[in-house]
């Protein structure tokens, strides 16, 4: 009887650990750099090696909280650690090929707004996906739509 409990508590427990992990690659948590430079370090502490300087609004997907610390992945797959009070919820997007297009609807067939280099960070006005665009603001002024396949950070 005492294996059979064994047995049944692994399968419960690995349930729950699929699930969990299954729910947080459909549902990442995304944060941007809310100062103009933001050091990322290798383990949760000040004393430990800087990794990277990062800009202000450059996006990170959040992999673990710890509270003061959060542990990140950035757009390159590169994990490490910052502090939580250098980043803000406020959420951008960052350019993955050589050239994407914003287009003024989310169709490639209406206007073309601007062309944007790869690594130029965006603000993602929307999280929401619609047939494969998201709406974006590019600079201060430039509302419109790009492919989610152009951006990481969504």
């Amino acid at each position: 009887m005492r294996s059979a409990q064994k047995t049944k508590f692994f399968f419960c427990y690995f349930f729950v650990w699929i699930v969990c992990a299954t729910s947080q690659s459909v549902y990442a948590e995304f944060r941007s750099v809310a100062l103009a430079k933001t050091i990322l370090y290798e383990a949760p502490s000040t004393t430990t090696k800087r990794v990277y300087l990062v800009g202000e609004g450059y996006p990170l997907e959040i992999i673990v909280n710890l509270g003061d610390w959060v542990k990140i992945r950035d757009p390159y797959g590169i994990l490490s650690w910052a502090e939580s009070k250098n980043l803000q919820s406020k959420r951008t997007v960052i350019v993955k090929v050589d050239k994407a297009n914003i287009y003024k609807e989310p169709e490639s067939k209406s206007a073309l707004l601007a062309t944007i280099e790869k690594d130029v960070v965006i603000e993602l006005l929307d999280p929401l996906i619609t047939n494969g665009w998201i709406k974006v603001r590019y600079q201060i002024d430039l509302d419109g739509y790009i492919q989610t396949s152009q951006v990481w950070g969504i």
